[in-house]
């Protein structure tokens, strides 16, 4: 099959597969927001193999002189040349530390920061191109996205950071002897050198390999996803990238952890707002689940609350059926990012990754369980969330805000209006009031105003036969009534362009 006969979301993920290093972790990124990129999209990009050529022993060796002042076979007892694996931005080799510990030490590649610096300058000059150029692509807020994915890989490039998230990890889960994170090893580790403990097991992605060994996927599901929900609800850090690549399972039926440099973070007032939504969807209450994700989100000028509350009510209807064992939380949620990309509302980064890291999770579980229900998994979550709520805990911590804004505001009012009084007295009492999109739209009507202007005057010179006249038509008024239509069609032409003309 050629290239152009294939869906345009397969052609959009070979086109950034040949783009090369950036362009693929642009895609990964984007495959965590279909909110703005579509689901079909996403679930393509998501797919994406960032696999690349390794680098050989001579080139690791500069990257340890450059970190360390000392080649690799120095600093380990052994250190294997040929790499277990290659990414795009590292490739991973098996070591024995000196004291006797097995290792696998992760090199990125020598000159990769580079080259990725000057393809985000590329890939950000290109966005404000196309921002500027083509006004349908606005609503995919290419400048902001870009600069989101720039702040995201930069961040990926510095691997103490992948050595903290392990290690807080750890701390998290320090009382569950089942769920085990590589150690990292400070000695031999820098910002493009990461040193960990080796882990051996078999990977979730090999299914018939857990099945000989004797395992039960299904409590393995069930664990798996428990924990990850335990890292989102309770301890508010988690791993965001849950595919089964980045799973195992070690001698015990303990669970293993690894690839930490992708991670996303939810705080108080992030929770709440999830757990609002969650509810909301569960108690079947379609107008504050719509009020939830106006709230949450960044909605255009134009949204249609009617419609975005229908078209909400009519998603509460199709799941209200399901019970909670045949709930399908990754399609629901599917359903609600379809929603909200519908009406061109566009949700927080933090947001979109946990919906995204939710939905995998569901799939990833379902792998090894097909009869396996997050939704199941989560409702004592929803209890745990409607305690904490009436909690005095939680209640004297909102006395508390409350009181300190009360304060804050008691302090200040009187200054402030102290001020005003003053400025009042004095005549120095200005207003400025910020039109948004003003400028253009007053363009358009002044552009207005002179077209239709110049074809009257133009048409009362053809009609009067002002001279120069050729063939009894006046030439002043056949060029000025020329020139007006033109700049109307102009006029037409860039409204349709915006998309204000329907």
């Amino acid at each position: 099959t050629q290239l152009s006969d294939r869906p345009i979301e397969e052609r959009i993920r070979c086109a950034l597969t040949e783009l090369g290093t950036t362009f693929i972790k642009l895609g990964q990124i984007l495959s965590t927001r279909p909110d703005l990129v579509g689901p079909e999209l996403a679930n393509e990009l998501s797919q994406l193999q960032s696999g690349a050529p390794a680098d050989d022993i001579k080139e690791v060796r500069k990257v340890f002189d450059a970190e360390f002042e000392h080649p690799p076979e120095e600093l380990f007892q052994s250190f294997d040349s040929e790499p277990l694996a290659s990414a795009s931005i590292a490739q991973i080799h098996h070591a024995v530390t000196l004291d006797g510990r097995q290792v696998v030490v992760k090199v990125q590649h020598r000159g990769i920061q580079e080259k990725i610096q000057n393809d985000l300058e590329i890939m950000g000059e290109l966005a404000k191109l196309a921002e500027g150029l083509a006004p349908q692509i606005k609503k995919f807020q290419p400048v902001n996205t870009v600069s989101e994915f720039s702040r995201t890989l930069l961040r990926e490039l510095d691997f103490g950071r992948e050595a903290r998230n392990l290690q807080q990890f750890a701390k998290n889960f320090r009382k569950d002897d089942g769920i085990c994170f590589p150690t990292p090893y400070s000695e031999t580790s820098s910002r493009r050198i990461l040193t960990m403990e080796f882990l051996e097991g078999i990977s979730l992605s090999h299914k018939v390999e857990l099945e000989k060994a004797g395992y039960d996927l299904k409590a393995l599901a069930k664990r798996g996803a428990s924990m990850f929900i335990d890292m989102i609800f309770r301890d508010g850090f988690y791993h965001a990238d849950p595919h089964p690549g980045n799973l195992m399972i070690l001698p015990g039926e303990v669970i293993g952890v690894i690839d930490c440099g992708m991670v996303g973070y939810i705080d108080e007032e992030l929770r709440e707002q999830v757990e609002d939504m969650l509810l909301a969807a569960v108690d079947e209450d379609s107008d504050r689940l719509a009020n939830i994700v106006v709230r949450l989100g960044q909605v255009p000028q134009d949204l249609d609350r009617t419609l975005l509350n229908s078209d909400i009510s009519d998603f509460v209807m199709d799941y209200r059926s399901q019970t909670l064992s045949e709930f399908n939380l990754s399609g629901a949620l599917n359903a609600i990012i379809s929603i909200v990309r519908r009406h061109n509302i566009v949700l927080p980064a933090r947001i979109a990754l946990l919906l995204k890291v939710l939905v995998m999770l569901e799939g990833t579980a379902q792998q090894l369980s097909p009869d396996f229900s997050l939704a199941e998994l989560m409702e004592p979550y929803r209890e745990e969330a409607i305690r904490r709520r009436l909690s005095p805990i939680r209640l004297f911590r909102r006395l508390q805000t409350t009181y300190r804004d009360w304060n804050h505001l008691a302090e200040v009012l009187p200054v402030d209006l102290a001020d005003i009084l003053s400025r009042l007295k004095t005549g120095r009492f200005d207003i400025h009031l910020d039109h948004r999109r003003l400028d253009s739209t007053v363009n358009r009507l002044v552009m207005g105003i002179i077209s239709a202007a110049l074809f009257v005057g133009s048409a009362t010179l053809w009609s009067a036969k002002v001279p120069p006249v050729l063939w009894e038509y006046s030439l002043p008024g056949a060029f000025g009534c020329g020139i007006a239509v033109m700049l109307g069609l102009r006029l037409l032409y860039a409204i349709r362009r915006s998309g204000d003309l329907h």
